[in-house]
């Protein structure tokens, strides 16, 4: 009677375990393809792939532009702030070239380096965009990328996504991947010395 409970007892552990390992596994194949089609056709779009050193040339606010100016977007998302320009120095090429913060200010508004979060504060928005011209006098070189291609002639401060944070983005997928492998295999295992032991 007590052998039978046991044997009972094991079986659903081991259903739970196998149920937890191919619920793993699941989720990681999710995650994957969430990965695969939103971080990586950003990663594979970036042209600014070389790292070099800029000097700065000259670190301008001028009077307050909107932002985006782009197609599709909806009034709500306009507002008014400074528009820093960023001159620098490419150290790759030596030319004079324009400084955006990354791809997606680019995009959003070409006319200045860096497009500031929506907020209802404009004096907020005037500090940060200050603090941000006065860093950059401070620290006149400083890492940067830009397009070996020779497409854009432009640089950006930092990518949206650079090797490092795809590798981080792909590790706990990976890591739950192969747990939950590891659990089936593991389960598998057990089930097949109990019935080699029962056998016996």
């Amino acid at each position: 009677m007590l052998g039978k409970k046991l044997v009972t007892a094991q079986k659903r552990g081991e259903t739970r375990a196998l149920c937890l390992g191919l619920g793993m596994v699941t989720c990681s194949m999710m995650m994957y393809f969430f990965i695969g089609i939103t971080i990586v056709p950003f990663y594979t779009k970036s042209i600014w792939t070389a790292e070099t050193v800029c000097k700065l040339l000259k670190a301008n606010i001028k009077d307050k532009v909107l932002c985006p100016n782009s197609e599709g977007t909806e009034d709500e998302d306009i507002f008014p702030y400074p528009c820093l320009q960023v001159w620098v120095n490419l150290t790759a090429s030596g030319q004079e070239v324009m400084l955006y913060h990354t791809e997606d200010t680019l995009e959003r508004n070409p006319k200045c380096s860096y497009v500031p979060g929506k907020s209802e504060n404009s004096k907020e928005v005037k500090a940060q965009i200050e603090k941000i011209a006065s860093n950059f006098k401070k620290y006149q070189t400083f890492p940067c990328y830009y397009d070996p291609g020779g497409k854009q002639n432009n640089v950006i401060l930092s990518r949206l996504y650079p090797p490092k944070g795809l590798l981080f983005a792909f590790l706990w997928p990976t890591l739950m991947f192969t747990g939950g492998c590891l659990i089936i295999v593991l389960v598998k295992i057990s089930q097949y010395f109990s019935v080699l032991s029962a056998w016996q």
